[in-house]
């Protein structure tokens, strides 16, 4: 891992002068519509900092949003990547074949939900494991129609950006789009006309309602969805509306997808966010955590479905590099080694508490309308006090106060007004803590 202290440090305004001046170059060079969060330049970054070209070092509740789990530089995943590298970069695994591929689709076999026979096929980026997750579906089923639900995000691709839910800014202007794609209620148990109590059942009874009357089931190839919906709002599926969306998939030979690629690898204290209720998908996506940080995505299912395709039907030239391949062995043996899951159920106990023991101070909540989320994998929706009217602007600005103290933090959700936190597994307490000070400062200014 690297030898970065751990420990937060703002010499400078944030950003410094040294990123002002690597902005003014970007701006001249990358393309507008390339977008940050926060303009800091990155020298080095490993546990639970980042440390820019200014010598500030921030307290990092973003991991690259989910991918670095292990650390931005974890051991085992420098080690292996770095013996590969010297080994050979690329052949294409289509042309010629290398050992770290099918160890990469062996350990997803073994680590994925379901006892059945699965086989997998790799890919670059959680897109291509989602629209490779269609292809295999349709070629399986021989149907065309798919099924995703509110709130849900799945890739800027054009497939997957007609399966995505939120237009700005993943779909303005974009259009159009592709065909076939379908949209039903997800159970969002905050927001739910009945309360949460009732989402699960609800939602589910209405989502299968709408498939059976404007699709039919028989038309349907696949259903995806994200266990923990991210981009959304770190939305947890009411209870109940999982399974029973899986039981009507299976009743009905659709393809049941969980979309992994934000939650999975530990991120919500168990291997996969699809577990906590016993759900055993037909396929599975994954990307960001599952290579401490180098591109790789896979799609992993059961074996029948997987082989569907025709031989030369899947595949690209950099799916399931070399480099990328060794560095998910690295990141798989860094997770195991230092039992992650654990680390992630440690990481919601201290910040739910933190964040409830916030909420409670502030007059019927204040503006913090719903604390929420599994594992390392946390979230605060705000909203307008005494409402539930989402409250964008709040968010913003409790961002910008964190920015300027030395805490990464992402925002999210369908209405803007969600902030999300996503600390590395391995951050240590005491700079989990020190952030959560931060954010309870950042309230007092709002």
């Amino acid at each position: 891992m690297s030898d970065i202290p751990q420990e937060r440090r703002v010499l400078t305004a944030i950003p410094g002068p040294k990123s002002v001046e690597l902005q003014a170059r970007r701006t001249a060079a990358v393309a507008a519509g390339v977008g940050s969060t926060l303009p800091v330049f990155t020298a080095r970054a490993g546990g639970g900092i980042i440390e820019d070209v200014d010598g500030n070092r921030l307290i990092d509740f973003g991991s690259g949003i989910a991918v670095t789990s292990v650390g931005a530089s974890a051991e085992a995943v420098v080690r292996r990547a770095s013996a590969q590298l010297a080994d050979f970069t690329h052949t294409c695994f289509m042309v010629t074949p290398y050992e770290g591929y099918v160890e990469v689709c062996e350990r997803l076999a073994e680590l994925t939900p379901g006892d059945h026979a699965k086989k997998s096929a790799l890919f670059n980026s959680g897109a291509e494991a989602v629209e490779n997750a269609v292809k295999i579906a349709r070629a399986y089923t021989k149907r065309t129609a798919v099924v995703v639900f509110d709130h849900g995000y799945h890739g800027r691709t054009n497939l997957t950006m007609a399966l995505t839910s939120k237009n700005m800014p993943y779909k303005q202007g974009f259009g159009p789009f592709a065909p076939e794609v379908y949209r039903v209620p997800v159970a969002y148990g905050y927001r739910w006309p009945t309360g949460p109590e009732n989402a699960g059942a609800e939602a589910s009874a209405q989502a299968i309602d709408e498939i059976t009357k404007q699709i039919g089931a028989e038309n349907v190839a696949a259903i995806i969805i994200e266990p923990v919906l991210g981009e959304g709002g770190f939305i947890e599926p009411a209870k109940g509306f999982l399974p029973a969306i899986a039981r009507f998939a299976k009743d009905n030979g659709i393809v049941f997808v969980a979309d992994e690629i934000q939650s999975g690898f530990c991120r919500t204290g168990q291997w996969f966010a699809c577990e906590d209720e016993g759900i055993v998908p037909d396929l599975i996506t994954t990307a960001k955590g599952i290579a401490g940080g180098l591109p790789l995505s896979a799609v992993t299912g059961r074996a029948e479905i997987m082989d569907a395709a025709h031989s030369g039907g899947l595949g690209g030239t950099y799916g399931g590099n070399p480099v990328a391949c060794a560095g998910a062995l690295g990141a798989i043996e860094t997770m195991r080694e230092l039992d992650l899951n654990a680390r992630a159920r440690r990481i919601e106990e201290v910040m739910k508490g933190r964040l409830e023991e916030m909420r409670a101070k502030l007059p019927n909540g204040g503006v913090i309308g719903d604390v929420r989320g599994r594992g390392a994998m946390i979230a605060i929706e705000l909203v307008k006090p005494g409402t539930k009217d989402p409250d964008a602007a709040a968010t913003a600005a409790l961002a910008k106060a964190c920015h300027a103290e030395g805490l990464l933090v992402l925002t999210c959700g369908t209405y803007g007004n969600v902030l999300r936190f996503l600390p590395p597994l391995v951050i240590g307490e005491d700079l989990l803590n020190e952030g959560l000070d931060i954010i309870e400062r950042a309230f007092a200014t709002l």
